[in-house]
């Protein structure tokens, strides 16, 4: 009998001890690649300080026109609404996962009429109230409230995440609207200098001194830039358009201020919003082992690991007894097979166990399905990271591309008005053909509309990188 006894103590403690690792709390133990962003020059330039993702949108964004807008957005866009309720949802299932630690309590009355043969009715009646309490000696009530946990941290990062993926749309067409108004200034001071060009043309040939070919090809030129000028104020209204999705509101006109009226990102580019506004000097990256610390992705990825972790605690937990405490008080005049009247009070207590034996390979299969959410998860991390550091060097390097080109097509710019004015006085003249002409003012035009593209570029890698970085989530 005592052998028994010991060997029951054994199990027991054995079962213990086994259990205590059930409550071990998660740890970040994936290793991420060296290098994440990269080895280029603009990227080691930019390391240290206090990095670009720590400014606030308001801070990042100092057009009030812009800023006004993106407060309307976050306002009232329909995904962001979308995200909150999702935040509320987890909130309230993680409530639930920590009153699974209380008792339940119920109150269930009942009542029985009986007749047997020729005896009178008898009246029983049961009023109880029921009390059971779930014992977490193997810790599946907490890991299923810890996992719960990393599910609303999840819904609470992916709602910043949507704040920042909205900022950074709203900004980008805010600014495709500035750089649309811009291409539509240089295209309608193009429509008049060719028509003045066209007039001179049409002139020469009334006079000889031109031939019709030269006028038709200078009407055609004239018309491509009319045309030009059509197309750009529909993007410009589907550009408003986009942005009135955004605000979950009916089309409309969209209020913005002048190309260049606002800098982007830092105070020291201020007064020069050209190419100081993308140059890398300026772009602070913060230091490489805290770098991507605020970005919505990879918090989300690390606590996607940390759920299922607890999951897999969890699913360790059910081949372990579960252990239960009921009972009951109440009022009955049903004492056993006789009814008394009036009557009396009645107390209950059970308590039980339940230790899985046989469960058809569910809790197997149930653990090894966990184990492997885990494997991926921690893949789907890494890749997350690498995934991250490559947009910040591609951020980087577009800036550093705008950066170079801003100053080719300035100088091209300066070159082409002096070509253009030149032969259009050698044109008036008679010493110039109108092929120059048309050469010199097309390659002009084509200048202008790429130096506003390439600004545009600019400001959207600098967007990017802010975004990149984990920005905007403030």
């Amino acid at each position: 009998m005592k052998r028994q006894s010991n060997i029951f103590i054994a199990a027991a403690v054995s079962f213990l001890l086994a259990g205590c690792g059930l409550y071990k709390k998660y740890e970040q133990k994936v290793e991420t690649p060296a290098e994440t962003f990269g080895t280029t020059q603009d990227i080691k330039d930019a390391e240290g300080g206090t990095s670009l993702a720590q400014m606030s949108w308001r801070q990042f964004f100092t057009d009030p026109l812009l800023q006004q807008l993106i407060e309307q957005v976050l306002a009232n866009n329909t995904n962001l609404n979308s995200a909150r309720i999702a935040v509320e949802k987890s909130e309230a299932a993680l409530k639930t996962a920590k009153m699974a630690y209380l008792p339940s309590l119920y109150f269930s009355p009942q009542g029985t009429l009986a007749k047997f043969d020729t005896n009178p009715w008898s009246k029983t009646y049961n009023l109880p109230l029921q009390l059971s309490v779930d014992l977490d000696v193997f810790g599946s009530i907490t890991n299923k409230k810890r996992a719960a946990k990393a599910v609303l941290l999840q819904a609470q990062i992916n709602e910043e995440a949507t704040r920042a993926n909205l900022i950074s749309t709203t900004a980008q067409q805010y600014y495709m609207l500035q750089l649309l108004d811009r291409q539509l200034e240089i295209l309608t001071m193009t429509d008049s200098l060719w028509k003045a060009s066209l007039e001179t043309q049409k002139a020469l040939y009334e006079n000889g001194k031109s031939y019709s070919t030269a006028v038709n090809q200078m009407e055609s030129s004239y018309l491509t830039v009319k045309a030009q000028i059509v197309d750009t104020r529909r993007y410009i209204r589907s550009t408003e358009n986009d942005i009135c999705n955004l605000l979950a509101i009916t089309p409309q006109h969209i209020a913005r201020n002048k190309w260049g009226s606002s800098a982007i990102h830092h105070p020291d580019a201020q007064g020069d919003t050209s190419q100081r506004m993308f140059d890398t000097k300026f772009l602070k990256l913060g230091f490489p082992a805290s770098m991507l610390e605020q970005r919505p992705d990879i918090r989300i990825a690390n606590h996607a690991m940390e759920e299922a972790f607890y999951n897999t605690q969890a699913a360790r937990s059910a081949f372990f007894p579960s252990i239960t405490l009921s009972g009951a008080a109440g009022w009955t005049n049903s004492a056993g097979g006789a009814t008394i009247d009036p009557g009396k009070l009645l107390l209950s207590f059970v308590g039980s166990l339940t230790q899985p034996i046989f469960a058809r390979g569910k809790l197997k299969a149930n653990l090894k399905i966990n184990k492997l959410t885990e494997e991926d998860l921690q893949k789907k991390y890494v890749q997350t990271v690498i995934n991250a550091g490559n947009e910040v060097n591609e951020a980087m390097a577009d800036c550093q591309a705008a950066r170079e080109k801003y100053a080719f097509y300035h100088r091209q710019i300066a070159v082409l008005n002096e070509a253009y004015v030149g032969t259009h006085e050698l044109m008036d003249n008679g010493k110039a053909s109108y092929l120059e002409v048309l050469t010199a003012q097309e390659s002009l035009l084509s200048a202008q509309l790429n130096e506003a593209t390439n600004m545009y570029n600019g400001a959207q890698a600098v967007i990017a990188l802010y975004i990149a970085l984990g920005g905007g989530t403030k």
